[in-house]
């Protein structure tokens, strides 16, 4: 969900990409609820994260604590934020309301990728 927004609002200036610790398939609830907000991210992936990876990046934003805690470590040339949110993938409930988590979540990072845009100018 944060590589649809970040390429949504950063624009093409910036190379946006998705890296996870493993390689999860699309989960078809984020899906649906970027539809809601009109951003197709039905084609993106997440790559494995490596070293080389991170070298080669001016921003690494991780998501929650599994990806802080985990990471490799991020040279000190590459600026870093960690986005305390939870893994919507891991609520429980019926069916609305892990729809719901999966909402709150996407809020939060339309809210916090809006305020790195505004600052990113």
């Amino acid at each position: 969900m944060a590589e649809g927004f970040a390429k949504q609002m950063l624009g093409p200036a910036w190379r946006v990409a998705s890296a996870g610790l493993r390689q999860d398939g699309l989960n078809p609830l984020a899906v649906k609820v970027m539809a809601e907000r009109g951003i197709d991210i039905s084609k993106q992936y997440s790559k494995l994260i490596d070293l080389q990876y991170l070298r080669s990046s001016d921003l690494v934003i991780t998501l929650c604590g599994d990806a802080r805690d985990h990471c490799p470590v991020v040279p000190a040339t590459v600026r870093r934020q960690h986005w305390p949110l939870p893994d919507p993938a891991a609520a429980t409930g019926t069916a609305e309301e892990i729809l719901l988590a999966f909402r709150k979540v996407r809020d939060e990072i339309a809210q916090r990728m809006t305020a790195l845009a505004e600052t990113a100018g």
